[in-house]
Formats: structure tokens, sequence, C-alpha cells
């Protein structure tokens, strides 16, 4: 196991106990006391995960994650924090943080957290950015989407939706996961928005929508791309 992450928290038991049991577990890990030296050597060292603490002095773990997204950084952060208002996840999230953890939590939930977050990176090195179904063809990085010579109109939200099952690799994607990583939670909306933007893609993608060949539903769990 060679990944490395970079424990930001300034309370020092805290910090040296999460290093310690990141190193127990096989990881690499990495410290700093304050947002501001955290945020160097996040961009300095280049960590394949964040555990970052909001609360902390000379940068507060929002601005730092919020700062990280501008500049275009995508390292996955898993904040841990104190605060468990809903407000504080909203905002975190917002910020451009992929988890949330609130103290106290066990340590197996942390490190259960840890290789979702870092089975997500994998899975997006991974991830092929063109996928053909049928006659379409859809380029995700670019985010266009053809069917021959006729472009088909999808919003941004659809693209992260097909990207997000695209990374999943045929694994359903629930509908909560949809909410938390393509909207984030900023405008409330419920599981039902889903199932629309799911219609909708069915309708522009699928030869035959009431029948669909490409975007599945999973009952009880959510959909899959079932290249």
């Amino acid at each position: 196991m060679n990944e490395r992450i970079l424990v930001i928290e300034d309370e020092a038991a805290m910090r040296t106990a999460l290093a310690d049991l990141l190193t127990s577990e096989g990881y690499r890990a990495l410290t700093a006391a304050d947002g501001e030296r955290g945020l160097e050597r996040a961009l300095d060292e280049k960590p394949d995960l964040i555990l970052l603490d909001i609360m902390m002095p000379k940068l507060d773990g929002f601005a730092l994650c919020a700062e990280l997204r501008r500049l275009a950084n995508a390292v996955p952060v898993l904040m841990l924090t104190a605060k468990g208002d809903v407000e504080d996840r909203v905002t975190g999230l917002d910020a451009g943080a992929d988890d949330y953890l609130v103290k106290p939590f066990s340590t197996e939930e942390l490190l259960a957290r840890v290789r979702a977050l870092l089975r997500r990176v994998e899975r997006k090195t991974r991830m092929p950015l063109k996928l053909k179904l049928d006659d379409v063809e859809i380029d995700l990085a670019r985010q266009t989407a053809m069917r021959g010579k006729r472009q088909l109109r999808l919003t941004a939200k659809e693209f992260a939706m097909l990207r997000l099952m695209a990374e999943g690799e045929g694994e359903p994607v629930s509908r909560e996961r949809f909410l938390d990583t393509v909207w984030g939670y900023a405008a409330f909306p419920t599981t039902r928005t889903v199932d629309n933007h799911i219609a909708s893609l069915r309708a522009k993608l699928e030869k035959h929508p009431a029948a669909p060949r490409w975007i599945k539903t999973v009952h009880g769990v959510g959909y899959k791309l079932d290249l």
C-alpha cells in the first residue's frame, strides 16, 4: 500500500493518533498543524487523500478546501469535525469536500471512508472517457454526445450522472449518492429529482426508453450503466 494521506489537524493528540492509525494500516501519513501549512503540503506533495479538520488557525478547513478546488486540485477530501449541523455539512460539500465524518467517530468507520474514497479515485483513473451506446457516442471529458452527426443536448448534471455511473463499473449508484455528488444538497433536491433526470437521460440516449438497454434500474438501490 503506497497511498499517501495528509492529515491536517491542529490538535496534536488527534493528529498523532490519526497518523499512527494510518501508518499501522500500511498508508504513508503526512501531517500539518494548521491550514496554511496544510495547503502548502497539499500542493507541494500531492497526497492521494486529505483528512481535514475544519476549525483551525490561520486557514479553516472550508477555506482550504475551496482554495484547492479553485486551483483545480481534485485530491479527495474527507472532512473531520465536531460540527455536525446540516448547514456545516452543506458548507463543506459546497466547498468541494468529498465526504464528511463527525467527531467522535470509530476507527473502523474512518478507515472504511478512507478505503471508499481511495477506491473512487482508482475507478476514476480506469474510467473510460468515451462511451458508445449503440449509435450514440459520448465524450465525458468534452461533455459532448452525438448520434451519428447529430448532437444530443445533455445538461451538465446529466453528464455528471453518466460519469458517476461509468465510475461505478457496473455497480449501482444510489439516489443519495447522486444527490450528494451531482447536486451537493445545495438546492435540497429530493430523490425524485434523480428519477426525473434519469428519465430525461433515457429519453435522449435509449432507443426504447421504457425498456432501457443501457441505463438500468436496480430496485431498492438506484441506477447503473450496463456497458
